[in-house]
């Protein structure tokens, strides 16, 4: 399967010591949405310090206005609150969603933990309906858990 193929692209890219902590996030974003089709926009998140927002980091797609996200507010704020992965099928039928586009159909929100503190996340938006499963689930999980040792 393709996303199990991306694992050691993805330790390969982190475990580069000539570029900066962001320019790794950056280079994971491209990967995945160079790699797997219904990846359409792939980016993080990250708490802004004790405030309860997060800051947009490293993404790859299309520009958002997004740049800032109270906890709680649309998906991504959920998930600062949750601290669980939420998968939204189809981004029409949520009441709480920001809508970044109206190409955007769907998004997969998975928390990045370091030392048991939700610290960000990874976001990622498809143009297709209900493209994720539970197999993007348990691969973003690697990717953060990989990404956490940068912390």
């Amino acid at each position: 399967m393709l996303l199990e193929t991306l694992k050691p692209k993805v330790k390969t890219i982190l475990n580069q010591n000539h570029i900066s902590r962001n320019e790794k996030l950056f280079e994971i974003c491209a990967l995945l949405k160079n790699n797997i089709e219904y990846y359409n926009w792939v980016g993080f998140y990250f708490r802004n310090g004790e405030k309860e927002e997060l800051l947009l980091g490293p993404y790859v797609g299309e520009p958002t206005d997004h740049t800032v996200i109270p906890f709680g507010k649309g998906i991504c704020g959920q998930v600062a609150v949750s601290n669980q992965n939420f998968v939204v099928p189809d981004v029409a039928a949520q009441d709480n969603y920001i809508a970044c586009s109206f190409t955007v159909k769907s998004e997969i929100v998975v928390p990045l933990f370091v030392n048991g503190a939700n610290i960000g996340q990874i976001d990622i938006d498809s143009h297709v309906l209900n493209p994720f499963s539970e197999k993007d689930e348990l691969f973003l999980e690697f990717v953060n858990q990989e990404i956490a040792k940068l912390f």
